[in-house]
């Protein structure tokens, strides 16, 4: 009899385990399709870039030849930027006075300033229209979840991993969407905030452009972008890592090894003009430059 009653037991025990664990696993399944998730966080993300709050900001940029380390400040202008280190040393005295005869120069030049902005423009527009091509590029799956970290999403948040391979019926309208042709990885998003934490693509083949006469992308170029909130409540790209290589028009070889780390976020007046911008910049490299600057040793002789 209490061999029945223990059998009993440990069958109940077994079936609440079971029981719970499907509960749990039932309470994780995602609320809509993969597809769904991303169309929705996609149109988030472009109604956010069309409404983000300016910052400044500094960048730490490492390729083969070197790092250097400048500091941005989006204005209504166009972004104004200053290099104030090079492979983690200041820059020297000429170097600085270089520095300053170019912001010297684009604030003399409303058209170089047009033209700049113009440029900066056109980079943003294509940026977009591969965010926009997104939902439709690829076919998605669940895999599963992680948390966020310091560069992606927000370290406490539990973000959607998932997998991502290009959709054989997309058929990109212009040449900037058809590197998605090739691409596969992964998508980390966060499904409360609908922002995209990170994105890590490979080519898992050689793209084409033109039919091979423009140029082309070499098979396992590597792509990986990574944003999250910048301390604000706003969202901004944290990290952008790129390594490809490829020929354009068959002549010039293309080899790009970078990684741009984005630290230090602050929001600025939305309508600061570009010489505002750059006054703002020279105020804090100089308080960059009071951290630095080792302490005085009153006891040297």
């Amino acid at each position: 009899m209490r061999r029945g009653r223990r059998i009993q037991t440990a069958w109940a025990a077994a079936a609440l385990i079971v029981s719970l664990i499907t509960s749990a696993l039932g309470s994780q399944a995602p609320a809509v399709p993969a597809a769904e998730l991303v169309r929705r966080t996609v149109q988030n993300e472009v109604r956010s870039s069309e409404d983000q709050t300016p910052q400044m900001f500094v960048s730490l940029k490492e390729t083969g030849h070197g790092s250097q380390t400048k500091i941005y400040c989006e204005t209504k202008d166009a972004m104004a930027g200053v290099a104030i280190a090079n492979d983690g040393k200041p820059l020297t005295a000429a170097q600085r006075q270089a520095e300053e005869a170019r912001l010297d120069q684009l604030m003399k030049d409303p058209e170089e300033l047009k033209r700049k902005r113009q440029r900066e423009k056109e980079d943003a527009e294509r940026v977009a229209r591969i965010v926009r091509a997104m939902p439709d590029a690829f076919l998605y799956e669940y895999d599963g979840t992680e948390h966020g970290s310091a560069v992606a999403g927000n370290e406490d948040d539990e973000l959607v991993r998932l997998k991502f391979r290009p959709n054989p019926k997309y058929d990109p309208p212009t040449r900037t969407e058809q590197v998605l042709a090739g691409m596969q990885g992964t998508l980390l998003v966060d499904a409360n905030r609908y922002r995209i934490a990170r994105i890590d693509g490979i080519l898992y083949k050689d793209v084409a452009f033109g039919w091979g006469i423009l140029g082309h992308l070499d098979k396992g170029g590597h792509f990986l972008v990574e944003q999250g909130d910048v301390g604000d409540g706003s969202w901004d790209i944290r990290k952008i890592s790129l390594a490809f290589t490829g020929k354009i028009l068959l002549f010039k070889h293309l080899d790009i090894k970078s990684t741009e780390t984005l630290k230090d976020f602050r929001p600025v007046p939305r309508n600061l003009t570009f010489a505002q911008g750059v006054e703002l910049l020279k105020k804090h490299e100089n308080t960059l430059a009071e951290v630095d600057r080792p302490a005085t040793n009153h006891n040297q002789k």
